[in-house]
């Protein structure tokens, strides 16, 4: 199925590589599950808010927060 797999390469590997690069292409800092799972957690946070605030604008991220 090439065409999924172009599908895919334009969808989620450069969200993965982005961050990878984010995080100087380098093994997580910590160790252990949950340690590791929270540490990626907060690379997708950041990846997602910059990409809001990219798309939306601070100003209009900021109200958004604020509710």
């Amino acid at each position: 199925m090439p065409h999924a797999m172009r599908i895919r390469r334009r969808t989620v590997e450069h969200v993965f590589g982005t961050i990878k690069d984010w995080m100087g292409r380098s093994h997580f800092k910590t160790r252990t599950l949950e340690k590791v799972s929270t540490e990626m957690s907060l690379h997708v946070l950041a990846y997602n808010l910059k990409r809001a605030i990219n798309m939306l604008g601070a100003p209009k991220m900021i109200a958004a927060m604020k509710g």
